[in-house]
């Protein structure tokens, strides 16, 4: 009888710390989940600038080692004056780099060199989502 009425000297905390622990978890997961690809810092733009010439430009490299300036095809000399041309016009435009996983990298790091000769600040690394 006198167990029955003594008070509890502790209290157990095990329940909260797995329900915390289970949160925490699901919340870490949830996060990276929504992360798909690398961040970019694409412009503002308000309606009447939608209607104009999209700012962005894409580079893609295919697997042959040919670069595309959006949809033309250019050598590296002429991809460095079409973005100083470029550049001129619009000194804050972005630009996203688009290649396959089948192409040599040193392709890449030329046009990296070429963004960084001409001035060009916002890249970005076009990548799909993993499954």
């Amino acid at each position: 009888m006198e167990e029955e009425t003594k008070a509890f000297d502790d209290i157990n905390v095990t329940p909260l710390l797995d329900l915390s622990w289970t949160l925490l978890i699901i919340f870490i997961l949830m996060t990276t989940a929504a992360v798909q690809g690398t961040r970019v810092d694409l412009p503002k733009a308000d309606k009447a600038e939608n209607l104009s010439k999209p700012r962005t430009k894409a580079i893609t490299v295919n697997e042959e080692g040919h670069i595309y300036l959006d949809t033309l095809p250019v050598s590296v000399e002429e991809l460095e004056i079409r973005l100083a041309d470029e550049r001129s016009r619009d000194p804050d435009f972005p630009v996203i780099i688009r290649g396959g996983d089948l192409v040599h990298y040193q392709r890449i790091i030329e046009v990296v060199d070429v963004l960084g000769r001409v001035g060009v600040e916002k890249v970005g690394l076009a990548t799909q989502p993993m499954q």
